[in-house]
């Protein structure tokens, strides 16, 4: 007869407690001034490039957009981070309310899987464009690429969205996240009961993303073989894939840092160290895509370059 208040008390979690910050606190000066420089710094160069593609109608293309999609995409998921990172550093009791939780995580994750998303498209676009190119214009309309766009949004959305309410629909037995952040899988290792069902859809979104990324590899493997043949298509491939490519491992590189350490991840680690691994894929695409892009890509560097130095140009 004791255990059903008992549950239910458990289940009541208002407020979860931060714990990735406990044992760098006598640094968190250094930390917020170097946060408060890098995170201006990532919302300039992701802003830059987007006002760039937006401001110029040249750069109204299907890989120009995709571009500024990803850029769009980084600051959507730094936003659900960095604020609240920045506020724990200046503060000793590092909480964040249940809805709070939640929402940081559908944030957070839907913006990882939006990179993915956005990056597949952006395959696909480079493969009509080198292989199909006559029929280029035809393939990519407007209305294809609003609906990639689309695709690249709302699936990731929809993917948290039904992750978030199975998270929700747990009885938790404890209150403490061991992440600087809400993270899916620490949330669901606080539930009382089993996890099966969200471990299966958790292993269901890595296999469907692991696939984007193998789709992906594929499809450049075979523009490699096509751009062999000319050298145009090696000079395109060159200019236009090189920088996705690059992008790629970024974001593949940052997601499966989270991902070993979410699942696999020991305490015996520093706490330096897993700090790290947890804010691998929240610090390295959101500054590293807008530089790979505005710098690679000619056209888009001379325009910026003409957007602060219009004087020299």
């Amino acid at each position: 007869m004791e255990i059903q208040p008992q549950l239910e008390n458990e289940s009541s979690v208002l407020v979860f407690t931060l714990y990735g910050l406990n044992e760098t606190m006598e640094n968190r000066y250094v930390f917020f001034s170097l946060t408060a420089l890098f995170f201006p710094l990532m919302v300039f160069c992701n802003v830059t490039v987007i006002f760039t593609i937006i401001s110029y109608k040249k750069f109204h293309e299907p890989m120009y957009l995709f571009i500024c999609n990803l850029c769009v995409n980084g600051l959507f998921g730094t936003a659900g981070f960095y604020p609240k990172f920045m506020y724990d550093l200046l503060s000793y009791d590092h909480v964040i309310s249940y809805v709070g939780c939640m929402n940081q995580i559908f944030v957070i994750y839907s913006s990882a899987l939006c990179d993915f998303s956005t990056l597949t498209v952006m395959a696909y676009d480079r493969y009509v464009a080198i292989c199909r190119p006559l029929g280029y214009h035809s393939i990519m309309t407007s209305q294809r690429v609003l609906q990639c766009i689309l695709f690249c949004w709302l699936t990731p959305m929809l993917c948290m969205a039904v992750a978030v309410i199975l998270v929700s629909r747990l009885t938790l037995c404890g209150s403490t996240v061991e992440k600087l952040y809400c993270e899916i899988w620490a949330v669901a290792k606080l539930s009382c009961f089993s996890t099966t069902l969200n471990n299966v859809f958790g292993y269901f979104l890595i296999l469907t993303y692991f696939g984007h990324a193998v789709f992906i590899f594929c499809s450049y493997i075979y523009l490699i073989k096509m751009c062999r043949k000319s050298i145009e298509g090696r000079k395109k491939f060159i200019q236009t894939c090189v920088p996705h490519l690059l992008s790629l491992i970024n974001v593949s590189t940052a997601l499966l840092f989270d991902v070993l350490y979410s699942r696999y991840g020991s305490k015996n680690l520093q706490q330096g160290v897993r700090n790290f691994m947890a804010l691998e894929f929240l610090l390295m695409p959101p500054i590293l895509n807008p530089i790979i892009y505005g710098l690679n890509l000619k056209k888009v560097r001379q325009q910026v370059i003409r957007l602060f130095f219009k004087k020299q140009v």
